[in-house]
């Protein structure tokens, strides 16, 4: 069984949805106990496009993803895995939310670095 560390939501904005989306994550900053990334507006890692992610634990998923369905306002949303892979955690273990992003998987490391885990998961 592979170790599930937690979760990220990557949120996917333009210039003109930029608003949209920073009252979204001050939205679930707000509800739920969740660890903000910053606002990404070039292309960063494996995302093409301006995105921000949510860092969240396991237990959490069952409230956040369900909320993200009905309130994610027309954003389109990746929610991955933090597992052993990082490249199947963007592809084959992946969830969209709307419109699925291509992915620029050839930049993944194998690894994920500590920074992108959920603070409690941190040097495990």
């Amino acid at each position: 069984m592979t170790e599930n560390r937690g979760y990220h939501a990557h949120v996917y904005y333009d210039a003109a949805t930029k608003p949209k989306a920073a009252k979204l994550r001050e939205a679930m900053l707000a509800q739920f106990k969740c660890e903000p990334g910053a606002f990404s507006d070039a292309p960063i890692g494996p995302h093409p496009i301006s995105q921000f992610n949510i860092t969240f634990e396991t237990p959490q998923f069952q409230d956040i993803v369900p909320w993200l369905m009905f309130n994610r306002d027309g954003l389109d949303v990746l929610v991955h895995p933090l597992s052993e892979s990082s490249y199947d955690d963007h592809s084959k273990n992946a969830l969209w939310l709307g419109t699925p992003v291509p992915m620029k998987l050839d930049v993944l490391r194998p690894k994920y670095s500590d920074h992108l885990l959920p603070s409690s998961q941190r040097g495990a």
